[in-house]
């Protein structure tokens, strides 16, 4: 999503802010020409068939290019810059209740703020995954990743570190996380996301 600059904003060095914007903006295009090369190629050929390089020349950029857009073309599907929103909305609700019932309260939230055009991104990249043996089990590894994100996020005392108790439990409902989302995407979006979050969290309370 590329950033709108106020009036107030502007400074009266024209020839220092326009290049910078010109950047920001060439920068954001090449970003979403890559991210909309990709999924379309892997929509049409299958994710391991495609290979990075046939993404960059797709998108009109070189192989390096393209790696310092993404990191993989895994990256491209699994996406956590997420993770960081979602942790802010947990880090939010009130510490009175549980780690349970924080991240219970957050998803309803977090999943509320999704436009329909994010949600049908959302939806086209897991069932890429969820297409992909491969990657259905990779999605275990941005599990933990964002999994840390998570629980970086949490409030804690001055001085203190989460305990490994709490961080067991964020792992347990990004796992959770990551089995509706897999449901979604093989159901291809028939049933709703949220009652399927409901349903994996229940599956997880219920061990």
């Amino acid at each position: 999503m590329r950033r709108l600059v106020r009036a107030d904003e502007a400074t009266e060095d024209q020839g220092v802010s326009e290049p910078q914007d010109w950047r920001a903006r060439r920068w954001e295009d090449t970003h979403q020409r890559i991210y909309e090369t990709a999924l379309r190629l892997f929509q049409e050929q299958g994710f391991e068939q495609v290979a990075v390089g046939v993404i960059a020349s797709g998108a009109g950029v070189s192989v390096p290019t393209f790696y310092a857009h993404y990191q993989s073309k895994e990256h491209i599907v699994m996406q956590l810059p997420t993770a960081h929103d979602f942790a802010a909305l947990l880090a939010g609700q009130p510490t009175e209740f549980s780690l349970h019932e924080r991240i219970r309260r957050a998803v309803p939230l977090w999943l509320g703020q999704w436009t329909p055009e994010f949600r049908e991104d959302a939806l086209a990249r897991w069932r890429i995954v969820a297409a992909t043996p491969a990657l259905r089990t990779r999605a275990a590894e941005f599990e933990r990743t964002s999994g840390g994100v998570v629980a970086d996020a949490l409030p804690t005392a001055p001085g203190e570190v989460l305990r490994a108790a709490d961080a067991i439990v964020v792992n347990a409902y990004m796992s959770a996380y990551t089995a509706a989302m897999l449901a979604w995407a093989d159901c291809n979006g028939e049933h709703k996301l949220e009652e399927l979050m409901e349903e994996s969290f229940d599956a997880l309370q219920q061990r």
